[in-house]
């Protein structure tokens, strides 16, 4: 029997959607592989604990980049996998709908769609992010009336005002949690002298980092090998040197917001006012980001109830109602 999925294929994370079950899958976007056989080692949770702590002959890779497919071969044994997962099968095809950064490119969509076919999908549709997360909201997306989702991802940002069932105004940049992450790390390197890994820089965003602050505020001990001497070493980080480190990231999701109210309608930008700004997406749970964007903006700024699931359950909703929602896929995306 066939099986309908819906996929979030994000940079950081991937959740898989199963039709008359909700969610059924939610696992880092990582794959271990064995590069002298080429042999998938592990995905998800094991493989993103691997990352930094492999000999030579074993990569934890993750195979998009900025939302956008980096290793076209990794990516299709990745979906496959997630199939598997699913219960889906060569002989039990399931009709899939992906959810892909509305800054893709044709080129990028074709890699998205073609992995999707080879993976063993019977047709693939795709839906742009911003698009479902305003589904998965439950905002009154139909109605004439201006709804405003900011989705910080992995790997890109994503800024769109909705009215009567499509995309009045978009801004998106490539710009997300892993620029944050990468700006930490280099942060500590440049100020301390000391290098960290990719996961130790999440840990520290996760521990203290902040986009404004906040009442507690507490430091951090940083464990890192020092530059010079190649020893371990330990510093201790304060959440204004996260900041400071994280701003020019900030910075650029913040233009990305203001970008697109100021190609707002003016009769929708009075809904916005009301209505306020959705923010959604991993990077949206950074302390203190609804804060500085209600700053810069001079409008409310509400963190939805699940925004790490919020694109995903959208997507499932379009599962659920098909055939009154497929107007909202993307244009020309199947196969």
């Amino acid at each position: 029997m066939a099986r309908d999925i819906a996929i979030d294929l994000g940079t950081a994370n991937t959740l898989v959607y199963a039709r008359d079950q909700g969610i059924v899958l939610n696992e880092p976007t990582v794959i271990a592989l064995n590069t002298r056989t080429m042999e998938v080692l592990a995905m998800g949770h094991e493989a993103w604990q691997m990352i930094g702590r492999t000999p030579g002959y074993i990569q934890a890779v993750r195979p998009l980049r900025g939302g956008a497919i980096t290793d076209f071969e990794i990516t299709q044994r990745m979906i496959r996998l997630l199939f598997q997962r699913a219960g889906i099968s060569r002989l039990s095809r399931a009709r899939v709908l992906i959810c892909v950064p509305s800054a893709i490119t044709h080129v990028e969509q074709r890699a998205v769609l073609e992995a999707a076919r080879r993976a063993g999908a019977a047709s693939t549709y795709l839906i742009e992010q911003p698009m479902a997360a305003a589904i998965g909201a439950e905002l009154p997306i139909h109605e004439p009336m201006g709804n405003m989702v900011v989705d910080v991802g992995g790997g890109t940002s994503e800024v769109a005002v909705i009215s009567l069932g499509g995309v009045v105004a978009l801004e998106a940049v490539r710009v997300g949690s892993f620029d944050i992450d990468a700006a930490i790390a280099t942060f500590v390197r440049r100020e301390f002298g000391i290098a960290i890994g990719e996961r130790t820089a999440e840990e520290i965003k996760l521990a203290i980092g902040s986009a404004y602050p906040t009442r507690e505020e507490f430091r951090a001990e940083v464990r890192g090998r020092d530059l010079m001497s190649g020893l371990p070493k330990t510093v201790v980080l304060s959440p204004l040197d996260v900041r400071t480190a994280i701003e020019e990231q900030l910075r650029a999701i913040c233009d990305a917001v203001i970008g697109c109210l100021a190609q707002t309608p003016p009769e929708l930008a009075q809904d916005l006012i009301i209505q306020g700004i959705h923010l959604v997406g991993g990077g949206g749970m950074l302390r203190g980001l609804d804060t500085r964007l209600e700053k810069e903006t001079n409008v409310d700024v509400h963190l939805v109830d699940a925004p790490l699931e919020c694109v995903v359950l959208g997507a499932g909703r379009c599962l659920e109602s098909f055939d009154s929602l497929k107007d909202l896929f993307m244009a020309k995306a199947r196969t």
